[in-house]
């Protein structure tokens, strides 16, 4: 399985938007980090974290795959998606930033089970609460 975590650098760095959607930004990013370092605990062959800027045609850096709807008549990118492809070619994209977490998250608890260091990942009181 390849994953790819695309994120609005913007975002990420605080530069806009609000400051939960950072905290929650910056949480989706150290779970994906934590689930690269264990990876291959749980059968991920990779999984990249991309960082989307203003201009950038999708963003994708490993899986081609871009969701978008149509906003005010206009088609609009998301900027923040999660990307699964399994080994045979099938994808989910999780645009939603609830179901990111979500599966993130799920994928560190099973990491907890394959390890016995401690692979928590403190998420904001943000995402906790998108979350529970």
């Amino acid at each position: 399985m390849r994953m790819e975590l695309r994120v609005c650098k913007h975002c990420y760095n605080g530069e806009h938007g609000t400051p939960q959607k950072t905290a929650i930004t910056k949480d989706m990013v150290a779970c994906a980090r934590r689930i690269r370092e264990y990876k291959d605990l749980i059968g991920v062959d990779s999984l990249y974290v991309t960082m989307v800027e203003e201009g950038d045609v999708g963003g994708a850096e490993a899986l081609p795959i871009y969701v978008a709807s149509i906003r005010d008549d206009q088609i609009q990118m998301n900027d923040t998606q999660l990307v699964m492809e399994d080994n045979d070619g099938s994808a989910l994209v999780y645009p939603d930033p609830t179901d990111v977490l979500e599966v993130l998250t799920r994928n560190i608890d099973q990491i907890a089970q394959q390890t016995r260091r401690d692979v928590t990942v403190e998420l904001s009181e943000e995402s906790a609460k998108l979350i529970t």
